[in-house]
């Protein structure tokens, strides 16, 4: 009877044994596997979710970055596995991939450089060479703000309104579809407009006119400027 109870209690550590290095491996794959999955992310918010309101509302905010911004660097992450992009950063992929992943690569960087854009109580004019380039190339801010409107405004369907420059130091405003950004271009993208519905819909409905006149009193100059 004894032999037969050290029998069984050896067939069950053995058991325990095998479910317990099974559960191991299981978590060393399923780490693995998120470590793949995560290797691009969202950027911070450098505010709170509220602190662009009335311009952008805490709901836009959490409804575009959250959910929105949020599906794109996971499909990303999800679509690279295996291919040439694997271990690419994310400008490379824009530059160079198209299809599924050039849309979600260009709408990862692109909502990055967005909603980096911004600050609670911002707005006013740029400074320094920015500045400068501006009333060199359009006149005066102002005009460089009315071209940059309509421009936006006369995009058709979903897009993005940039301005960019070269490798002179030349600006140029550029209207973008889908997921476009400046850098397909040759260009380095200074400041971009999202005028994809969900950026808007919920605060403005159709007037996008005015949630591009709205941009402005909230625009991150120092941030900005120093992508010039």
């Amino acid at each position: 009877m004894k032999a037969i109870h050290l029998y069984l209690l050896s067939g069950l550590t053995s058991l325990t044994l095998l479910s317990f290095n099974q559960s191991n491996a299981n978590n060393k794959d399923q780490l693995t596997k998120n470590s793949v999955d995560m290797k691009f992310e969202k950027v911070a918010l450098p505010y709170a979710t509220d602190a662009l309101e009335p311009v952008i509302s805490k709901q836009t905010v959490e409804l575009h970055y959250g959910k929105h911004h949020q599906a794109y660097i996971d499909n990303l992450n999800k679509l690279i596995v295996g291919t040439k992009f694997e271990n690419a950063d994310l400008e490379t992929i824009v530059k160079e991939s198209d299809g599924a992943i050039f849309n979600n690569a260009g709408q990862a960087l692109n909502h990055n450089l967005y909603f980096t854009s911004f600050k609670k109580n911002g707005g006013g004019e740029p400074k320094g060479k920015l500045a400068e380039a501006i009333n060199e190339q359009f006149g005066s801010f102002d005009k460089f703000k009315e071209e940059f409107n309509a421009a936006g405004v006369s995009l058709f369907g979903s897009g993005w309104v940039w301005l960019a420059k070269d490798k002179n130091g030349k600006l140029s405003i550029l209207k973008e579809s889908n997921a476009g950004n400046p850098l397909t271009s040759g260009l380095t993208p200074v400041l971009g407009f999202d005028v994809w519905e969900h950026s808007y819909y919920l605060d403005y409905q159709n007037r996008r006119a005015d949630h591009l006149k709205g941009l402005w009193n909230i625009i991150d100059w120092d941030v900005v400027s120093a992508r010039y």
